[in-house]
């Protein structure tokens, strides 16, 4: 466990503080992409394979991860599957500017208590606040926005499922990629496994007529895919380097790029309670990384 578990007595280090931010950016405007592919199938699909292409000259340069990491690459591998989906779904049924900042304000709240769990790494007392100016944000972005802007159940619960798996998620790879002594080689693998995963499924169940869809927006869903696999790379680096809570907390600063994006390129309503939401959440976060 004392080998897995980094220190929760400190605030990240710069060096941590920068890369998951640019993680955050970046994964912001991937969402952003597959959220304005029109087919979510196809979108999600050419977004994996520009992740695939990226991950295979990884794979063939870096340093294999240890044997010890690989379990929890293939449940890694099946939690980003059912992530992906749930994803989809999500964009389907909500607006980018609520389902986003609900599903990825889900995560930092329960990999606090899975970190706690399974790593022995205690929240700091600014974590905790952290957690409740979240979860006051995720309440209001919920229930007083469905008074001005109703939002359908099955969206709010698509987008909390999906958070709950990028918690999951998130924990596994914690371990993980500390097991592997490799994290260039441990985010290689994990890419690889995880974006051959969509796209097999996907041209499955649609065959060529996938195709079709995809031609007119291959080029920015290739990009969408680069940006995927960049902004998980420093995710799994910064793992290495800090408590998960920190980097989970850190990296859903994502939200404020998506709420912004959502307005501003896809006129999506930005009204009060998402104002407050949206403020309350990045409120918590800067807490749990400032006190």
């Amino acid at each position: 466990m004392g080998v897995l578990a980094a220190s929760t007595t400190q605030s990240p280090s710069a060096a941590v503080l920068a890369a998951t931010l640019v993680a955050a950016v970046l994964h912001a405007s991937w969402n952003a992409i597959a959220h304005w592919i029109p087919d979510k199938t196809a979108s999600l699909t050419i977004v994996n394979l520009g992740g695939l292409l990226c991950a295979i000259p990884l794979v063939l340069v870096a340093m294999g991860p240890d044997r010890e990491s690989w379990p929890y690459l293939a449940a890694s591998t099946a939690l980003h599957v059912a992530y992906n989906c749930l994803l989809m779904v999500s964009y389907r049924l909500g607006d980018l500017s609520q389902t986003y900042p609900l599903a990825r304000g889900t995560s930092p709240l329960v990999v606090t208590l899975l970190a706690a769990i399974f790593l022995g790494e205690m929240p700091r007392p600014g974590q905790i606040a952290g957690v409740l100016l979240v979860s006051a944000g995720l309440a209001c972005l919920v229930f007083w926005g469905r008074r001005t802007h109703p939002s359908s159940p099955a969206a709010v619960g698509a987008a909390v499922a999906t958070g709950l798996m990028i918690a999951a998620y998130t924990t596994v790879d914690g371990i993980g990629v500390r097991l592997a002594d490799s994290t260039l080689g441990y985010a290689a693998w994990l890419m690889l496994l995880e974006q051959m995963a969509v796209p097999t499924a996907a041209f499955a169940l649609r065959g060529r007529k996938l195709w079709y869809e995809i031609r007119p927006v291959w080029h920015i869903g290739l990009a969408g895919g680069a940006m995927s696999v960049l902004a998980y790379g420093l995710v799994l680096w910064a793992q290495t380097r800090s408590a998960l809570a920190d980097v989970a907390a850190l990296r859903e600063t994502s939200i404020i790029a998506g709420a912004l994006i959502g307005t501003l390129l896809f006129r999506e309503r930005f009204g009060t309670a998402r104002v407050v939401a949206t403020c309350a959440v990045a409120g918590g976060i800067a807490v749990m990384y400032l006190v």
